[in-house]
């Protein structure tokens, strides 16, 4: 008699028929109920990932569409710069994936598109207002803030209003926000002045209670980015450096502040805060209207209701809105000139490691072919190196070293221009040199090495694991990790960071026609502003990027007028402008009073110290590398940022 199941429902495929006719032994009939459930389950996953490429593929379709220039006409209104993220030298590229994920990608913005956007809009009649939303700006290094607040000054200059808000300010926020005409914040918000420096992490407990064992060999008493692994705290020497460091810092940031917003009384925020908020019955926000910190108070409403009588109200749009200029379509709008001889501009930012890797970290191979290959290709008048790094491998530093040795071998005029940042090894790849620009912010120095060994035997011991075995010469098996060095080993390694130190003062002295001696007197691994560095003869001139590439087109006699900057760089690969199309300024963080200020600094701080654990853990060579500018800069990098993530997402937290 025929199965009145497989009359119903006819079989999808040959494994759905009935194998269960007489005969047929039981086993088999299981076997192929199991072989029959398995077919469903590829099928099953077969659909879903069909599926879901085709929702990746008009997704990236419809990136594509919104990433093209012009899809959509520029009108009169106001630039709208939402800068909620950190201002960098190179952001780091952002995976298509990553934009999909439903996940928040942090933005970083680029500091030379950041200054062209408002440079071009100054003279642009279709820009009625430049407006400033800092509610959660992610930070920049002084000497960045510096050069935008220029270009805001001069977009002013030019006879158009600039509107500020923020529903509470950082430093680095008010730094730029003081060269508004208008500041506003949220009355329920404020603004309290913090100052640089604070507390790092040390580790030296932890490491001791895990019984680990840390073979640190260093050179410079200044040195101090190895001391979170061997103290408990700050030693006197690193404490004096950093002292004076901030010090100057936050001299520069009251002076700034001070001249673009005269009227500002931030001395009492600055000393007795408690009083000046106390006197305004616990409104931060009045006590900086009183103060004349701001001009406004308002919210987000009330703030867009302003921008819309000078830009224009939206049509068909809620309330507070106003006629915007996207600052991506701005930007993809007056593209950098490619007129005129090339003058060749290297980036080298982020952390300095060896081998490959894409924007925002300074590898070795990656770096140095961009250049090689730059001279190899392109018709260069002249180089310009754009140094913005706190170092790190002293291998990759001196590959990039030569590379830049090779376009002086080429007879072309070769300048340093140093942003917010150009420490340790950033600083050794600077020596080839004709000439160094920088900021009086810049920071720079920390010329020293060290290398960091960890090893076990200790933590292996509590639990009663130990290592034994044949050793053929004194160096066998070193160095050992899991049973420890050897003292002739820590001899060999110790003399071989000597070496290099010597080395290091070396390329510096040949550089900027000193003595050694001289070097090793303002060297030892100590951290300068770019003012003091000017002082002492580590940098030559103050000024920008554009500085740096007009007097290289000098050397080269040419009309610094008459030549464009080539960048060596890897252009975006054709996922990431598919990324890019997904950003908007409506996206991104939201901003929040002082309370939400700290909470994302303690984020930052937890996302940079497991950044360090795992550089620390995946660097294989010699570093040069500054401690202290990490705090100075951004809050977090996007790359420390997805590792927390990653971290609190394996955790369940």
């Amino acid at each position: 008699m025929t199965d009145a199941r497989a009359d119903a429902i006819p079989p999808a495929s040959p494994l759905d028929q009935d194998f269960s006719r007489p005969g047929r032994k039981p086993g088999r009939r299981s076997g192929w109920r199991l072989v029959r459930g398995a077919w469903r389950l590829l099928v099953g996953i077969k659909d879903f990932l069909v599926l879901a490429a085709m929702l990746l593929f008009f997704g990236l379709i419809f990136a594509a569409l919104n990433a093209r220039p012009g899809t959509k006409a520029i009108t009169d209104g106001a630039l709208l710069l939402k800068l909620d993220g950190p201002i960098v030298e190179q952001p780091e590229t952002v995976a298509p994936l990553a934009m999909l994920s439903g996940r928040s990608v942090p933005h970083e913005y680029r500091l030379r598109d950041l200054v062209r956007a408002i440079d071009t809009a100054k003279d642009d009649g279709r820009v009625k207002v430049l407006v400033l939303d800092l509610d959660a700006f992610g930070g920049a290094y002084p000497a960045t803030l510096q050069e935008v607040g220029d270009a805001i000054q001069r977009f002013r200059k030019g006879g158009k209003p600039v509107l500020a808000y923020a529903t509470a300010y950082t430093d680095g926020a008010y730094r730029l926000a003081a060269n508004a005409s208008e500041v506003w914040v949220n009355p329920l918000g404020g603004t309290l002045f913090t100052g640089p420096g604070g507390n790092q992490l040390y580790y030296k407990g932890l490491i001791d209670k895990l019984g680990v064992t840390t073979h640190v060999y260093r050179v410079g008493k200044f040195k101090s980015f190895v001391e979170p692994y061997i103290r408990s705290d700050q030693s006197p020497d690193a404490r004096a450096a950093s002292q004076a460091l901030y010090g100057t810092l936050f001299a520069q940031w009251r002076e700034a502040v001070a001249k673009a917003r005269p009227k500002a009384q931030i001395d009492a925020f600055l000393t007795q805060p408690d009083r000046a908020v106390l006197a305004s019955n616990g409104s931060i926000a009045d006590a900086n209207l009183k103060a004349g910190l701001v001009d406004k108070l308002g919210d987000k409403l009330a703030f867009g209701k302003r921008v819309a009588q000078i830009a224009g109200a939206e049509a068909n749009k809620p309330a507070g809105s106003f006629r915007t200029i996207s600052y991506a379509s701005w930007v993809r709008a007056n593209p950098l000139p490619t007129k005129g001889d090339a003058i060749g501009v290297l980036t080298i930012a982020g952390n300095i490691v060896d081998g490959e890797a894409g924007p925002g970290t300074a590898a070795g191979e990656t770096v140095s072919k961009a250049l090689l290959d730059g001279l190899a290709k392109k018709n260069l008048k002249a180089l310009v190196v754009r140094v913005d790094s706190p170092g790190g491998s002293v291998l990759a530093s001196e590959q990039i070293r030569q590379a830049i040795l090779e376009a002086k071998r080429q007879k072309l005029p070769v300048i340093v221009s140093m942003g917010g940042l150009a420490a340790s090894g950033g600083y050794w790849v600077s020596t080839p040199a004709d000439l160094i620009f920088a900021e009086p912010g810049t920071i720079t120095g920390s010329i020293g090495i060290f290398g960091i060994i960890p090893t076990f035997e200790n933590t292996l011991a509590k639990i009663g694991v130990t290592t034994d075995g044949v050793k053929t010469t004194p160096l066998t098996g070193q160095p050992d990790v899991l049973g420890g060095t050897t003292p002739m080993l820590d001899t060999i390694l110790q003399a071989g960071i000597e070496n290099g130190y010597r080395q290091f003062l070396t390329r510096v002295a040949e550089a900027r026609h000193m003595t050694p001696e001289k070097v090793d007197t303002i060297a030892q691994g100590r951290v300068w502003d770019g003012g003091t560095a000017r002082q002492i003869g580590l940098v030559d001139r103050f000024g920008n990027l554009s500085d740096a590439i007009a007097e290289a087109a000098r050397r080269a006699k040419l009309d610094p007028a008459k030549v464009y900057p080539e960048y060596l760089e890897k252009k975006p690969g054709f996922a990431a402008v598919l990324a890019e199309g997904f950003d908007s300024d409506d996206d991104g963080q939201q901003g929040g009073d002082f309370f939400a200020i700290a909470a994302a600094e303690r984020r930052a701080v937890a996302a940079r110290a497991l950044g360090d654990v795992a550089r620390l853990a995946r660097g294989g060579s010699v570093q040069a590398k500054c401690l202290e500018c990490g705090a100075l800069g951004p809050i977090g990098s996007a790359s420390d940022e997805r590792l927390l993530d990653l971290l609190i997402a394996r955790l369940g937290l």
